[in-house]
């Protein structure tokens, strides 16, 4: 087991492009592989969760091959997908096994998805459920996984209202729609990340989106498209913070992700009085980006509003070392979906800020945050292998005047493989031992 050591730091000054979007660089494999021709994708992600969809879709008959820097799919066409020899483990990658359920549950063959110890825990009903009202046969641990996926089932088109807002979902679904007879419609409760829909388009899948419904007609097909993955905001956030939270930041993060659906975070910040600019606006692929400049600033805390949170829920953990360090009261709400990621980020949050002298207040669907000083740890922060609370809690250390232990962070690289290489590069004082 990996442990952090993060000392306290004085300053923050420099120029760094984060990694690519994870959402996208997994969206980007799947879609590649089901569609017809050469994909070509620059900029991926190259943390394990994304290398678990690659080795998924490899074993599934997909000639995938890094080639200078990018990735080239050689896709298979919607219907071309071979049975894997044995089940597909996807690690630590809930994003892996929930969208691709929806690709297996249509086809030809039976599958298994498995995952680590962290995912095994984690509930699959929600897209259980609508993929058994479409036609697929799942079984799982008590709704948990492994899942097994019949294969052989005939899909139909459904129209699902989603109860919770979940990106993860509505992707689900949409994928399965992509084989199922009819058209299948999903509606979400609030808005959340629109990547599949963006990516669909672009490659030529036509998907109609009116308010909060998407629909699309099944047994089309996907022409090949390439891809330039831009930064992921979610691991810009522990930058973003880390700047707004120093004595003494100036910063600058280039082409980032700024998907409307998923700058809840810029807002959150600015509105506790964050200092940051956006500028060079472009468009590539369908997706918006812009570069940061985060200076510091005295942050104050704030109720954040409920229709933010789908639009940060990956970014909490980060938010919630702003708001420590924040003077006054932050409170959340509307989060319960915080409860049932890698870990249950709002107890482990809480348990982490009380063992750093952070008073809190964790309520059922979210959290309340009495800002002040860190004092000196009262032991280890324990992550519970949760790569964003590994990181979060680093970021802490610029407000400390005390080393901070970080326990059990070896999952940072399933998604910011080089965390610590820029954490350090900026004037963090970030070991791993």
């Amino acid at each position: 087991m990996t442990n952090f050591i993060a000392k306290p730091a004085n300053s923050l000054s420099g120029n760094v492009k984060v990694p690519g979007d994870k959402s996208i660089s997994h969206r980007s494999i799947m879609l590649g592989s089901i569609a017809r021709g050469v994909t070509e994708v620059s900029g991926l992600l190259e943390g394990d969760d994304v290398t678990s969809t690659i080795e998924a879709f490899r074993s599934m008959g997909v000639d995938i091959k890094r080639n200078n820097g990018k990735i080239i799919i050689n896709g298979v066409g919607v219907d071309g997908l071979k049975k894997p020899a044995k089940p597909l483990y996807v690690g630590n990658s809930g994003t892996s096994m929930r969208l691709m359920s929806g690709i297996l549950a249509a086809q030809s063959f039976d599958s298994e998805l498995r995952g680590d110890e962290s995912l095994s825990g984690r509930p699959m009903d929600r897209i259980i459920k609508p993929l058994t009202e479409m036609g697929a046969t799942i079984t799982s641990n008590d709704s948990k996984p492994p899942l097994k996926i019949s294969g052989n089932q005939q899909l139909k088109g459904i129209s699902y209202d989603m109860p919770i807002a979940s990106a993860q979902v509505k992707s689900c679904l949409l994928l399965a729609g992509i084989y199922a007879e009819g058209n299948t419609c999903v509606s979400e409760p609030a808005p959340t990340r629109n990547h599949t829909e963006n990516m669909l388009r672009g490659f030529g899948y036509k998907v109609n989106t009116k308010e909060n419904k998407m629909c699309l007609s099944g047994h089309g097909e996907l022409k090949a498209n390439n891809i330039e993955v831009p930064g992921d905001i979610s691991s810009a956030a522990f930058f973003m913070v880390a700047a707004s939270i120093s004595k003494n930041a100036d910063i600058t993060l280039n082409s980032v992700n700024v998907n409307p659906t998923r700058t809840g975070v810029i807002d959150i910040l600015r509105l506790m009085g964050a200092n940051i600019e956006l500028s060079n606006h472009r468009e590539i692929g369908g997706e918006l980006l812009a570069d940061f400049r985060i200076q510091s600033a005295e942050l104050i805390g704030i109720n954040i509003p409920e229709e933010l949170v789908p639009l940060a829920i990956d970014e909490f953990p980060a938010i919630f070392i702003a708001a420590s360090c924040a003077k006054g009261e932050t409170t959340l709400s509307g989060a319960k979906e915080l409860r049932v990621k890698e870990s249950d980020r709002i107890q482990v949050m809480a348990d982490g800020l009380k063992t750093l002298g952070i008073e809190c207040k964790v309520l059922d669907d979210g959290i309340k945050i009495f800002g002040g000083e860190y004092l000196k740890p009262s032991g280890a922060i324990k992550s519970h292998h949760d790569h964003r609370i590994s990181m979060s809690f680093a970021v802490a250390s610029i407000r400390s005047k005390f080393d901070i232990e970080i326990e059990g962070v070896d999952n940072v690289k399933t998604s910011f493989p080089n965390f610590v290489e820029l954490a350090n590069y900026i004037g963090m004082d970030l070991q791993e031992v």
